[in-house]
């Protein structure tokens, strides 16, 4: 099952996403969260009816799949070895060890957009914007302290990220991640929720094209701590949503880690794609971003 939020006659609705149609499911119904929220079965249910309006997708705007966040989207670094190497003394003198358990960090839900809008790039809030191609996870049932064998059944489903980065607001915040990851609507997230009897996760190739040349290409079986890992790990003490979007980290090819380094410009195209979930296609586009701060340009000398 393919579930996506789309826009229609100005209110955004969720939809069944069946080739090139999608099928509405009844307002009443709710958001996707609402529906997560209310159980697979429930939702089998709805999509059962055959008196559901139907529209061609290409009549639709497809949004974010999540758009209503209950706590920051959680994130994944580090997570695939070659990633974590390729960035070795690139780090501006913040290099760590290579991590025993999974790093995690969050980032502002404003920063979500969907898979086709522009990302706004102002030179001003940074001058090392880069790009992070990601399979997200939404979770399907409330849950803490999940055990690795039980974890993947609280995931409703899996769609592609972008996490955009600004690598000079990393640095300047004592190189923590918050700020270097939370600039608003700088993350496409869908196309749509894509349920996992549908994947074959570990053989995924996720891929991100920049101007059409392959930036990132790699399988989900080479992440560093699996998917059930991640969720047994971030659920250890710690409550998961019905919704709650988890995003699992980026593989190597990353524009701060080459040499010379890549840094996403005004006019670029990023694709990000992966096998069964469909594809992001984002354009970069200049935008003020800074309005009256005071804060100094960090593309100052």
């Amino acid at each position: 099952m393919r579930l996506a939020t789309v826009k229609v006659a100005g209110a955004a609705r969720v939809a069944l996403a069946e080739g090139d149609k999608v099928r509405l499911l009844p307002a009443e119904a709710g958001d996707m969260v609402a529906l997560i929220a209310q159980g697979r079965a429930a939702i089998d249910s709805l999509a059962a009816r055959n008196d559901l309006q139907v529209a061609p997708l290409a009549s639709v705007e497809l949004m974010a799949p999540i758009q209503r966040f209950q706590r920051d989207v959680l994130c994944t670094g580090w997570n695939y070895w070659d990633h974590f190497e390729e960035s070795r003394g690139k780090r501006e003198g913040q290099d760590v060890d290579r991590p025993k358990a999974p790093t995690f960090f969050t980032k502002g839900p404003n920063t979500v957009i969907g898979p086709h809008e522009a990302i706004g790039l102002d030179a001003h809030i940074s001058a090392k914007w880069d790009y992070e191609a990601e399979v997200a996870l939404v979770i399907g049932k409330r849950c803490r302290s999940v055990s690795q064998a039980q974890a993947l059944d609280h995931v409703f489903g899996y769609c592609l990220a972008n996490d955009v980065s600004q690598r000079d607001l990393q640095r300047r915040h004592g190189g923590q991640w918050l700020k270097g990851k939370s600039i608003d609507r700088t993350m496409p997230l869908g196309p749509w929720l894509v349920t996992p009897d549908e994947l074959d996760l570990p053989n995924t190739r996720l891929e991100l094209t920049l101007n059409g040349e392959v930036m990132q290409s790699a399988l989900l079986k080479q992440m560093a701590f699996p998917i059930a890992e991640l969720i047994a790990e971030l659920s250890f003490g710690m409550t998961l949503e019905p919704g709650d979007v988890v995003i699992t980290g980026t593989p190597s090819g990353i524009g701060n880690a080459r040499e010379p380094q890549v840094f996403l410009k005004a006019g670029d195209e990023m694709v990000v794609r992966a096998t069964g979930l469909g594809e992001l296609r984002n354009r970069v586009v200049s935008a003020n971003l800074h309005d009256t701060t005071d804060i100094a340009s960090m593309s100052a000398p």
